[in-house]
């Protein structure tokens, strides 16, 4: 009972690759079509700096 590919590391290796670029492919025609979204990291980051921006001007002006 042999398998009927071998599972060396190229092989591997190979699938890894082609399951990252579809998932890459499928990421750009979903922005292309205009469903992109902010990553939550990002939008935190944001409202970071603005918090921290006014209490700045608070404390400083």
């Amino acid at each position: 009972m042999l398998p009927s590919e071998p599972s060396t590391q190229g092989a591997q290796r190979q699938s890894w690759l082609e399951r990252r670029r579809d998932k890459v492919r499928a990421e750009i025609e979903r922005n292309r079509r205009g469903e992109y979204t902010v990553p939550t990291w990002v939008l935190a980051l944001a409202l970071a700096l603005m918090v921290g921006g006014w209490i700045a001007l608070i404390l400083f002006a």
